[in-house]
């Protein structure tokens, strides 16, 4: 192989810091806007989830531009670019995660009135599962955004020459700004904002590196002559990487875990005005994930053709593969000052949207989970205090959670582990509420969950070698997507074989607002089936209407249980307040009008 030498390839110039500052001047702008236009409004519930008025368009934009962040933006291509194009299968995987969201987990979350997630299971199980949930939760969300903040300052840093830890205290900085000054309405129109600039920002790339490497027809050739476009392996090895059904399955119960029970998306589709905007975001959404991975596994191809000759990587142009696409950036605008600064702007405005989204959500489960529960009596104006400060803590702690990022490796396969180990059984848990009525809440996730991603996380390098475990060529090298089904199916089993230990719920005391029967759909021909397939839960009785009517008793659980059951009977006959019957569907109204 002949001797490479690294070409010159360009630095920062003005341009390309006029470009990326005003990236985060707009954002904190849009803080200041919704800090001003809504300073009259001082309810958490304002500050949280934007008073439940959202509709369905900023919504959309906001889910894509928080889970396509910067993992995104510099790991995919380079994933395509090591790999092959069989990223491209998260085509499937998104869709079917939609579809599970938005039709199984969002319509018991929004009838059921709740503002956090975790809510839910203390109405459906007890207080212990919903704290140990939130902790979970709380631990989960503040490992991944310190990836997200650190592998695009480092990967920019090291190519660019853009400071590393000025870009990081800086992205930290802005977000706890806006979020601190606008709540959720200013983090959900800066992520439209920035979804705008992501897409731009690839679109360029795209255009640019098209046209320098002979057109799309000479990109696709070079990708299948380099076996960059073999996209379906169907082979069933759990030890592979990536194969369609380690994409597609493990892939769904991944993105299920981070989208069908997770905060940061329920809240944001809670927020909308009525549950057909939800899903209309919801599905709308759906558009926006394509475009976006569509967009980076093509960047992916057109830097292969770019580099098929000369990989930057092995020829130690560069130390990371999370530094392909920015040094290709750099390579390819070289003459053009400006652009790379647009890029740039693209990969911090995933970064930005989603630990802005994280910084919100983080701060609703603390306050709704944790401070209400201590301090029940807690004034409106307060509230939104505290909820202000909870903002800024967790910027901090975010901010400072990037030092440890480096520990993980790849961003892709760092970041979507932590949410194997988390959210899987969270999903599991989730699945059990609202899917299985006999689950009763005597079981626990905390522990293995816990034990699985500190040992991830603190396990340092030993100075000795240590003995090769029996398992570690199967059971502990299975493919890192199948983390969160592992965990999902798991937690599902062992739930429910501990609730027919310890003696099955009975439906009857189970609200049905709480269960989705998922049975109508494979039991439709027999209606002795499906009720018996209810196991007690009153899914067919006029006052229990699970389409129709909200039993009032749901939001008056988490106040006592005993109370709840008392009153279940006296207050079911009550018609839901906000039901729109031209929609089909509920319109949000505040929990404590209900009550």
């Amino acid at each position: 192989m002949p001797d490479f030498v690294a070409p010159a390839v360009k630095k920062f110039v003005t341009w390309d810091y006029v470009v990326f500052a005003a990236l985060f001047l707009v954002s904190a702008s849009i803080g200041v806007f919704f800090a001003v236009k809504e300073r009259k409004k001082k309810t958490s519930k304002e500050f949280l989830v934007g008073g439940k008025q959202m509709t369905c368009g900023p919504i959309a934009f906001s889910l894509t531009s928080s889970f396509m962040s910067a993992v995104t933006v510099l790991g995919t291509p380079s994933e395509v670019y090591r790999y092959g194009a069989s990223f491209v299968l998260f085509f499937l995987t998104y869709t079917l995660v939609i579809i599970f969201t938005s039709e199984l987990f969002l319509p018991v979350f929004y009838r059921s009135g709740i503002t956090s997630t975790y809510e839910y299971l203390e109405l459906r199980f007890n207080k212990i599962v919903r704290l140990a949930a939130t902790l979970i939760y709380i631990l989960q969300t503040i490992l991944y955004t310190g990836i997200v903040v650190y592998a695009p300052s480092l990967a920019l840093n090291q190519v660019t020459g853009f400071d590393l830890w000025g870009s990081v205290a800086a992205t930290g900085i802005v977000c706890t700004f806006y979020c601190t000054l606008g709540g959720l309405k200013a983090v959900v129109w800066t992520d439209a904002f920035q979804m705008v600039v992501m897409v731009a920002g690839f679109v360029a790339v795209l255009i640019r590196g098209t046209g320098l490497n002979g057109g799309a027809t000479k990109v696709w050739e070079d990708a299948h002559e380099g076996s960059r476009l073999n996209i379906f392996d169907f082979d069933v090895d759990p030890l592979r990487r990536h194969t369609f059904w380690t994409i597609v399955i493990g892939g769904t119960f991944t993105w299920l875990g981070l989208y069908g029970v997770n905060q940061s998306t329920i809240q944001r589709c809670i927020s909308c005005k009525s549950e057909r905007h939800a899903k209309l975001a919801l599905y709308l959404n759906l558009l926006g994930l394509w475009t976006v991975l569509v967009c980076a596994v093509f960047c992916g191809l057109v830097m292969y053709s770019h580099y098929k000759s000369c990989d930057p990587w092995t020829a130690a142009f560069i130390s990371a593969p999370d530094q392909l696409m920015p040094y290709f950036v750099m390579d390819i605008f070289a003459s053009m000052p400006g652009v790379p600064g647009l890029f740039v702007a693209c990969a911090f405005s995933g970064t930005l949207s989603t630990v802005a989204a994280s910084i919100n959500a983080l701060a609703t489960v603390t306050f709704e989970d944790l401070v209400k529960k201590g301090f029940p009596n807690v004034s409106e104006k307060m509230s939104t205090w505290i909820s202000k400060g909870l903002c800024v803590l967790y910027g901090v702690l975010c901010t400072s959670m990037a030092a440890a990022a480096s520990l993980l490796g790849g961003v892709v396969q760092a970041s979507l582990s932590i949410h194997g180990m988390c959210g899987g059984p969270m999903l599991g848990l989730f699945t059990l509420g609202i899917v299985f009525p006999c689950a009763n809440w005597k079981l626990s996730t905390l522990n293995c969950t816990l034990a699985n991603s500190t040992e991830a996380l603190l396990t340092a390098a030993p100075t000795l070698a240590p003995e090769r475990p029996l398992l570690a060529d199967t059971w502990y090298s299975l493919s890192y997507l199948y983390f969160s089904a592992i965990g999902c199916v798991g937690c599902a089993i062992t739930g429910l074989l501990i609730s027919f230990i310890t003696g099955p719920s009975k439906g009857e005391d189970i609200p049905p607002v709480l269960i989705k029967p998922v049975c109508n759909l494979f039991c439709f021909w027999s209606k002795r089936l499906k009720i018996l397939l209810w196991c007690g839960v009153r899914h067919d009785s006029p006052e229990m209407d699970f389409g129709k009517k909200l039993p009032e008793a749901a939001a008056n659980k988490s106040r006592t249980d005993n109370t709840f059951k008392n009153n279940t009977n006296k207050e079911n006959n009550h018609q839901i307040r906000g039901y729109n019957s031209e929609e089909n569907s509920y319109t949000n109204i505040s929990r404590e009008s209900r009550l």
